[in-house]
């Protein structure tokens, strides 16, 4: 019969033969789950956030010079004198029209608005 120290041996070493096999297939999975992470990260920084965000941007810019446009990650923030106009945002989910935050309105368009559309809803924020 075995004493109950090699009991205790044999137990200690089955123990630290597993810990080694997950340590290892964990530092493997590790690897392929920091790999793919910094792909996706890498492939966030080089695409642009909203495109329609920078185009709507870029006509405010062009078409309205005396509004200020401050871009944050979901939306426009139109300003004038530092006073706060109206804030732009492009999304689907959300039904096209105004809406009040506050003190500012808040314009969804689901696609970048023509100029004309931008002058009406301007015009109306004031």
């Amino acid at each position: 019969m075995i004493d109950g120290i090699w009991w205790l041996v044999i137990l200690f070493a089955v123990i630290a033969v597993l810990w080694m096999l997950a340590k290892a297939r964990g530092a493997k999975a590790g690897e392929k789950h920091s790999h793919k992470h910094s792909h996706k990260m890498s492939a966030k920084a080089n695409k642009p956030v909203n495109d329609s965000l920078q185009k709507t941007s870029a006509l405010l810019k062009q078409y309205f010079p005396d509004y200020r446009v401050n871009r944050k990650a979901n939306h426009l923030l139109l300003s004038k004198q530092d006073k706060k106009i109206a804030m732009i945002t492009i999304d689907k989910k959300i039904d096209v029209g105004q809406r009040r935050l506050g003190d500012v309105p808040v314009i969804n368009y689901h696609r970048v608005p023509s100029r004309d559309q931008l002058t009406a809803n301007l015009q109306d924020a004031e």
